[in-house]
């Protein structure tokens, strides 16, 4: 059964940071694509990074050179670094496995991001 643990969050100004971080068990975590997703009021979840497991990345038009997505695999985790952000980033952040975001679901109880001053 996938676990995923997401913390971080929280209230930031905009143009602040924050570090999300999200622990995974239950999937071989090292082969998995992870990817950070979010669902702000209203929306539906949208990806907005992926990192395979070699390391390769992708992110989301909204997010690009903002964001960074990195994962640790000794560590069963993955971190999105969030620099100058946005109050339309403001959302619930989630982490999943690409495969398992696919099946819909399980997902973690996500952690939130309020971006307001």
């Amino acid at each position: 059964q996938v676990q995923l643990v997401e913390s971080g969050g929280g209230l930031v100004q905009p143009g602040g940071s924050l570090r999300l971080s999200c622990a995974a068990s239950g999937i071989i975590f090292s082969i998995n694509t992870m990817g950070w997703y979010r669902q702000a009021p209203g929306k539906q979840r949208e990806l907005v990074a992926s990192i395979t497991g070699g390391g390769s990345t992708n992110y989301a038009d909204s997010v690009k050179g903002r964001f960074t997505i990195s994962r640790d695999n000794a560590k069963r985790t993955v971190y999105l670094q969030m620099n100058s952000l946005k109050p339309e980033d403001t959302a619930v952040y989630y982490c999943n496995s690409m495969s398992n975001a696919l099946r819909g679901g399980p997902w973690g109880q996500g952690t939130r991001v309020t971006v307001s001053s």
